[in-house]
């Protein structure tokens, strides 16, 4: 089993492109198979090497190791487009010689004309084939005297219908009066994609060629080429659209950078159109090879969502040993944060303190803002709390009082202050606890009170409280 990823660097490297690649990579692993990478540049006008050279660092994050590719050359191919062209250009003239290609002259103004009269007369547009039948030599005499041309395939028959079975939507049926003389080779020399894409499937050897669902309807031209060619026509398999990737930070490299892990992006990205037949929900990458059965992807859309990406990412997170989370999560901290000052055990406990609550790395930082800033400003949600209950303002007083007079700043000192304020109060713990945690850090949800007020330390507190009574 051999499958592709074929990838064109007009555009960053996404979401859609890993799981593209990462299910080409199951469904080729699965089967004890090769797994190719081929770089689709023939458009050099929008080329862009960064993108490029990103995608070679983001497999190799992802541990998608490619068998063939570039800088895996097998038997002297390359496997990037822009260094085939004149393959290309050869199997395109050997169309021209079987009668199944043929030059066209006609130019863009001629074209759109056309289309534009289609338009105007509410029909669909469809080249209408001039320069089919034109004689070879005066084809040739236009070329020597330099007139620009493309070659264009010449659908077989117009009659009838052409029929395929896609592994994921099954069989599709198209008339062959819809397929039109699409061009194979443009006016500059470069291949189309659908050319040298067919060709270079074909060339290599793929078995099952996995694309977007976009190109369902392209796939008839597909076939005709093959047969023209006179090559193998492999499987199809059709992967269902991504929607729902167009809130700020969906990107892969945004993902990336807030925090979220790769294992998690990849274990996520498994499950957009494709579904176990269990209900495990959490895989390694040799687990997905292990089970990963293509019938098992589905026809519709598959959602992003990124607060179930934030689940999985938690997940993992909490996988991880101390060690490795603290190494993990302390750049997002010091990239915001000046930790000048602040003792090493002291981070260790901020930073551990919020290992259950986090859901992707950036987060930390909202999460611990009141433990870097001397004063906070409460909300308005904050204040109508505050002045909510009548007991508040003496219980906030006392709870003043005992800081002042509290000797042993210790997780256990702080815990029997507490319970002394809360039996001297006369109030329910909510009573106590809730206004100290809203007075100190403007919200009602945090870590353990205790841990927050250790970590705050007595002159934060005692500060903030000045403000507030």
């Amino acid at each position: 089993m051999r499958t592709r990823f074929a990838y064109n660097p007009r555009k960053p490297f996404d979401i859609p492109d890993l799981r593209d690649a990462l299910f080409s990579y199951l469904i080729a692993k699965h089967e004890g198979g090769e797994f190719i990478l081929r770089i689709e540049d023939c458009n050099q006008e929008n080329y862009d090497f960064d993108n490029e050279e990103n995608l070679y660092k983001l497999l190799d994050l992802f541990h998608l190791v490619y068998d063939e590719g570039p800088k895996k050359e097998k038997e002297g191919n390359s496997y990037i487009q822009s260094e085939r062209l004149e393959l290309y250009k050869k199997y395109a003239e050997k169309l021209i010689r079987k009668g199944v290609a043929y030059y066209c002259f006609c130019s863009k103004e001629e074209l759109n004309y056309k289309r534009l009269d289609a338009t105007s007369k509410k029909e669909t547009y469809q080249y209408d084939k001039t320069h089919r039948n034109f004689p070879k030599d005066e084809a040739m005499r236009k070329i020597e005297l330099g007139e620009k041309y493309v070659i264009r395939f010449a659908i077989p028959i117009s009659e009838g219908q052409t029929s395929f079975h896609d592994l994921v939507y099954g069989d599709i049926t198209t008339p062959n009066s819809s397929l039109e003389d699409n061009i194979l080779i443009k006016s500059n020399g470069i291949p189309t994609y659908n050319f040298a894409s067919v060709l270079d499937d074909t060339l290599m050897n793929i078995d099952i060629a996995i694309r977007n669902n976009a190109f369902l309807s392209s796939t008839p031209k597909y076939i005709k080429l093959y047969e023209s060619l006179g090559m193998s026509v492999p499987d199809f398999l059709h992967l269902p659209s991504i929607v729902g990737l167009n809130e700020k930070g969906d990107t892969l490299t945004d993902l990336l950078e807030q925090g979220f892990l790769p294992e998690a992006i990849l274990n996520y990205v498994a499950f957009l159109g494709w579904s176990p037949k269990t209900n495990q929900e959490f895989f390694s990458l040799e687990e997905l090879i292990r089970i990963f059965d293509y019938k098992n992807i589905v026809k519709r859309p598959a959602h992003f969502e990124l607060a179930k990406l934030k689940w999985y990412n938690h997940h993992y997170i909490m996988k991880m040993s101390e060690e490795q989370y603290l190494k993990w999560i302390r750049p997002f901290l010091e990239k915001f944060y000046n930790l000048e000052g602040y003792s090493e055990d002291w981070i260790k406990e901020l930073l551990l303190a919020y290992k259950n609550k986090i859901s992707f790395g950036t987060e930390i930082v909202y999460f611990v803002h009141s433990f870097f800033v001397d004063l906070i400003e409460l909300n308005e949600n904050a204040v109508t709390y505050l002045k909510g209950e009548e007991s508040i303002p003496n219980t906030l007083l006392q709870f003043k009082e005992a800081v002042k007079n509290c000797t042993v700043w210790t997780k256990e000192g702080i815990q029997n202050m507490l319970e002394d304020l809360k039996e001297k109060c006369s109030v329910s713990k909510d009573l106590v606890y809730m206004p100290i945690r809203v007075s100190l850090t403007g919200t009602k949800i945090g870590i353990n009170l205790v841990d927050t007020l250790y970590l705050l330390g007595k002159e934060k507190i005692l500060n903030r409280m000045e403000e507030i009574i």
